[in-house]
Parts: structure tokens; C-alpha cells; sequence
């Protein structure tokens, strides 16, 4: 996956309990109960497995939002109070039944719905996307978008362009959206979008992808740490940005290490725990 360094200035930045689980170490002297909200099933699954799992409270995670695959529907029966809670997304793509995600969402496999942008090719102003607006609202849960570069040769990218996500954003003010992976290359986009817009979030995932402790530090430096800085500066609000990681194209331990070196430490519980807890409803008794 090619990511393109943005050509603008950087400018400076300056709840209820979590589950009982381990904290992951975001800084020498801090531990914040990490709340990942952009995750998928390993190995193409369409449930947790126990690797997943492990791998998740092995890195200090206390919930996961999990994006099912374009096809296939989600296991019942995840595990919740063992492990990490999971809110688990299901894919609003041609060939999904309404009626069976909304059926999933009343028996509690599902809490949101995901959007491929760009994978699928339809703008999110497409007509086929109302009716999932339109249960979003009813059902009262959040929808993810793809926004930016796609992990797909064959996906066409300007479908993923988060501007088209504004007036979607107008159009169902009642409905929470979230913005995958910052719209990166499009982050002033993106920003913007973010800002203007109460019921629009974004998180931080996949703008690289691999282990970043191997990376090299100025590329992990100016294709993750200084676009999240300029992006929370932009949007004024460190309540707007989710923790997300993209896991397991992305190993979670040093995405948090990178993250947080764009993040305010006061903002650390907001954007790696509250947020997310908040716009997916990762209570304990999920």
C-alpha cells in the first residue's frame, strides 16, 4: 500500500470505568486501557479466534471494533465478557440483506455498520446506501466508512473520498459516522469534514501498515505521528479522533507507541479509550 506524504505546513499541537484487563503502556510513566476501533478477523474469518483474542489482551486492549468481511455474515455467540468486548460491524454491500442485519443487530451481533468505500463502487450519496442510513438511525448505531487509499489494486479510490461524506453527514444528522484512516491522502479533507460536522469521527488506523518498530522512524514520523497531530489541531476537538489501528494489517503495540506521540498526553484517555467506548457503546456489560 503506497501512502503520499501530504504538501501542507504542520502546525505545533500542543466515563464510566473499563473492563477489568492489563493497560497498555502508552508512555513511561502512564497505562491507558486501549480501546482499538478498527479491527478484522484474522484470516478472512467471520469470528474471533482465539489468536485474535489473545493477541488483543496481550497489547492491552479492552474492546475491539471488528469489521466483518464483504462476504460472510459474523459469528453469534462472540465472546464478551471473557475477553475483550467486540463491537462487530456488518458489511453494507450489494448482496446484504437489510432485514437479516438489522435481525443480526437485534440479537446483538451486530452494533454497526461498515461502508467500503472504493471497494464497492458507489459514492456514499449512492441511493443504494439509504436504506442502511435509514436503519442506522432506527437502530441507533454508528457507520463506518472507508475513506482513502484502498487495499486493493482493483478498488477505485475516488469513490473513497471523505468530501462526499459531507452531505451525507447533513442529510442524517441523527446518525453517527466515523471516517476510517483519517481519509489519508485526503486528511485536510478528511479534517474538515470532522470539524464541521457534530456527528462525524474519525480514527487513525492503517496509515501505515506492518510492524512500525521495524519501520523507518522518519516515515513513521511523517506519514503517521505529524498528519494525526495536524488533524487534532485542525479539528479542535480531541473528542473527534478514535484510537484505531487496522489490526492485523498493522501490529498493535507500535501503532499505539506512534500514535501517542501525536497525541497531547491529556488527550489519551479520549482518544484511546472514551471515544470509542462512547460512539460504539463498549460498556462493561456489552
Amino acid at each position: 500500500m503506497k501512502f503520499v506524504l501530504m504538501g501542507f505546513v504542520v502546525l505545533v499541537a500542543g466515563c464510566s470505568s473499563a473492563p477489568s484487563r492489563p493497560a497498555a503502556a502508552v508512555g513511561p510513566d502512564v497505562a491507558v486501557p486501549v480501546i482499538d476501533a478498527h479491527t478484522h478477523f484474522d484470516g478472512g474469518g467471520t469470528g474471533p479466534s482465539a489468536a485474535m483474542l489473545k493477541t488483543l489482551t496481550d497489547n492491552g486492549v479492552v474492546g475491539a471494533v471488528v469489521h466483518a468481511p464483504r462476504s460472510g455474515v459474523a459469528q453469534s455467540g462472540v465472546p464478551r465478557n471473557d475477553g475483550p468486548r467486540l463491537a462487530i460491524c456488518a458489511a453494507a454491500v450489494p448482496g446484504a440483506s437489510v432485514k437479516d442485519v438489522e435481525r443480526a443487530i437485534d440479537q446483538g451481533i451486530y452494533s454497526c455498520l461498515k461502508i467500503y468505500l472504493a471497494y464497492v463502487p458507489k459514492y456514499a450519496t449512492d441511493p443504494f446506501y439509504r436504506r442502511f442510513y435509514n436503519l442506522a438511525e432506527k437502530k441507533r448505531v454508528p457507520i463506518v466508512f472507508h475513506t482513502g487509499d484502498p487495499y486493493d489494486k482493483k478498488a477505485l479510490v475516488k469513490y473513497a473520498d471523505p468530501l462526499t461524506i459531507d452531505e451525507i453527514a447533513v442529510r442524517y444528522p441523527k446518525v453517527t459516522f466515523v471516517l476510517a484512516h483519517l481519509g489519508n491522502p485526503w486528511i485536510q479533507s478528511a479534517a474538515e469534514v470532522t470539524f464541521k460536522n457534530d456527528n462525524v469521527y474519525a480514527d487513525t488506523s492503517g496509515l501505515m501498515l506492518g510492524d512500525l518498530s521495524k519501520s523507518n522512524p522518519e516515515a513513521v514520523e511523517e506519514l503517521v505521528v505529524k498528519p494525526i497531530r495536524w488533524f487534532l489541531t485542525y479539528v479542535e476537538s480531541p473528542t473527534k479522533l478514535l484510537f484505531g489501528s487496522d489490526w492485523p494489517l498493522v501490529e498493535i503495540g507500535p501503532y499505539v507507541a506512534a500514535v501517542k506521540r501525536a497525541i497531547p498526553r491529556e488527550h489519551w484517555d479520549a482518544v484511546f479509550h472514551a471515544n470509542a467506548r462512547r460512539v460504539f457503546r463498549l460498556g462493561a456489560n456489552k
